[in-house]
């Protein structure tokens, strides 16, 4: 099972899903969910009130269109595209992440995502799947 959820920022909407998993399910426990994003290569990022230590499957290289849980910063990640750690294209956290999601569409939006803009994170109408 899965928990559909939008993803705003403007006039940007995305929609995607969080995986069962004991960090997906405390975000979507959390919705709704604000804050101000920060951009960090093709990755945005913004703290959030969840806790989750790491996964036994948190990595730090992941598929573009993954969200995640950076367990240090408290912060829930959208990744695209390389980020300045990555050694090729392919995404790269700071340190492991819990994957927790994955977008379902717009990955081509998110490099209009600028730094401080406000996103948010709520269940879609049609949550769960």
């Amino acid at each position: 099972m899965s928990i559909a959820i939008t993803i705003e920022c403007g006039d940007i909407q995305l929609a995607g899903k969080l995986h069962d998993t004991p960090t997906g399910r405390a975000i979507a426990a959390a919705l709704p969910l604000e804050g101000q994003v920060h951009v960090w290569g093709e990755e945005l990022y913004f703290s959030i009130p969840v806790h989750c230590p790491p996964e036994p499957d948190a990595q730090e290289y992941v598929a573009p269109g993954t969200l995640a849980y950076w367990p240090p910063g408290h912060a829930f990640c959208i990744f695209w595209g390389p980020t300045p750690v990555s050694t090729d294209e392919r995404p790269k956290a700071y340190s492991p992440v819990n994957l927790c999601g994955e977008l379902e569409n717009g990955l081509e939006l998110l490099p209009q995502v600028r730094e401080g803009a406000t996103l948010r994170l709520k269940a879609a109408a049609n949550a769960i799947r």
